[in-house]
């Protein structure tokens, strides 16, 4: 028997039923439980906030979730800011949004030191060589799932395979990709076309559904939540400056081709115009940071990302870890580990403080969103892109976890990245053919999978099979 319920009829007041304290332990609950990338996030998010604490009701919680997924950035952690700033103004949002990124940032860091300390011993590397396999299934599974929910119609399946054939081949850049296919989206859904309309991004997250009428927070909205053009303004000015600010300072004083300078300006513009999710936005960092910055090679891309896979968080956090090389290798006077320390702060900052505001400055509005069709028609078409830039990233990371030597071939029409065959890594196939039977035929869980692969990942390297 639900005993919350009762208080959910104080209707807009309800808020304050639900004790900030409290709510602060929840979030780092939250926090510690954020394995899985932003879909097991936002599961663990509405397991806790609705299902358990009944908080609030299915229906906000799904509308909070459509906007994010219109923003640029992390939607698991906007999420979190949204839902804080729903309940407790906006130090809730500041708690929920720092909290959901904190024991992941602190995680990897330390994880990276251990990378660039010890990562030429065999059971670091064995460990990371095991979770290359296991990464590289889960991307897989993440164009299956993905592409299994968002394609829903040929149109759709045709718009993916452009994303694919212009990433891949022609290398288009990601925010021109995404910018193309929102505005495909956007004039298809004005024109009424069929193929862009019904279904949510993320479809139904629960079978049973918890009301907004019957939660602490009620159905009504709380006066701060409504729109405040002052509020909004001061806010917004105010994360605008933490934003930009320390850039600003870096661009006069050290100059636009330092290191950290060329970190703030890339991972700056990254929180502006990757759209789709973190997976789209690491085939965006892939690009850049591996190809044109030369920042780390593509393996140690796969190590990042297998740090953030195996660590709570957002999965975009791998920024961090690009960062922290980039920093490393290329910090000048600074001892390599502190300048490595500051690109890894510099990364987390640039990447998450955008998050703020875009939640503090839009969230108040959000209800002149509601049932705008030509919006829903435009993320419907960002999002089939976005299943063919994860294909991208699923072609890449098979690439240069399988095989030890890959040549760059020019064609008339495209560049692409071509193994030599020869070079096929027979215990990496193996294993990550194995990842996969877990993953698809077991259905063995995220972490069961990463620390399965991990432990055979040293044993392999162990005897020298690997």
């Amino acid at each position: 028997m639900n005993t919350r319920a009762p208080a959910a009829r104080e209707g807009p007041n309800s808020r304050a039923a639900i004790p900030f304290r409290e709510a602060v332990k929840v979030w780092a609950r939250i926090a510690a439980l954020s394995f899985g990338g932003p879909a097991g996030q936002i599961a663990v998010m509405h397991r806790i906030l609705v299902d358990e604490k009944r908080w609030i009701g299915e229906e906000r919680f799904l509308h909070a979730l459509n906007y994010c997924m219109l923003l640029p950035g992390p939607e698991a952690q906007q999420l979190a800011i949204y839902i804080g700033w729903l309940m407790h103004k906006t130090r809730g949002g500041l708690v929920a949004g720092t909290l959901f990124v904190l024991p992941g940032f602190v995680a990897i860091l330390a994880l990276s030191y251990i990378y660039v300390l010890l990562g030429r011993l065999p059971v670091i590397e064995g460990l990371f060589f095991g979770l290359k396999a296991a990464v590289l299934a889960i991307v897989i599974q993440a164009v299956v799932r993905v592409g299994s929910r968002a394609l829903r119609n040929n149109v759709l399946r045709g718009l993916a395979a452009a994303a694919f054939i212009a990433i891949f081949f022609l290398r288009v850049p990601f925010p021109a990709i995404v910018l193309i296919a929102g505005l495909i989206g956007f004039f298809a859904g004005r024109a009424g076309v069929a193929a862009f309309g019904g279904g949510r991004a993320h479809g139904s997250i629960s079978a049973s559904v918890v009301h907004d009428s019957d939660t602490l927070l009620g159905e009504d909205l709380p006066a701060h939540a409504k729109p405040n053009a002052r509020w909004s303004l001061q806010i917004s000015a105010t994360f605008l400056l933490l934003w930009l600010g320390p850039l600003a300072a870096l661009l006069m004083f050290a100059g636009p081709a330092n290191i950290f300078s060329r970190i703030g300006l890339f991972f700056s513009e990254m929180s502006v115009v990757t759209f789709g999710g973190a997976y789209a936005v690491l085939a965006y960092v892939a690009q850049q940071a591996v190809q044109s910055y030369h920042w780390l090679t593509p393996r140690e891309m796969l190590d990042g990302l297998g740090m953030a896979e195996t660590t709570p968080g957002p999965l975009i956090m791998v920024t961090q870890f690009v960062g922290f090389l980039g920093a490393y290798r290329s910090g000048g006077a600074l001892n390599p580990l502190m300048a490595a320390t500051l690109g890894a702060i510099l990364t987390t900052w640039v990447t998450f403080v955008p998050c703020f505001l875009w939640i503090f400055l839009g969230a108040p509005f959000i209800e002149r969103l509601r049932g705008n069709q030509a919006l829903s028609a435009a993320l419907t078409g960002i999002t089939a892109a976005v299943v063919g830039v994860i294909l991208n990233l699923a072609v890449w990371f098979s690439i240069h976890a399988l095989f030890t030597q890959v040549q760059e071939r020019r064609f008339s029409f495209a560049t692409v990245d071509v193994p030599l065959w020869q070079s096929l890594n027979l215990a990496a196939l193996f294993l990550t053919l194995a990842a996969a039977v877990a993953v698809f035929r077991l259905r063995w869980n995220m972490l069961a999978v990463l620390g399965g692969c991990a432990a055979t990942g040293i044993l392999l390297r162990a005897t020298g099979i690997a």
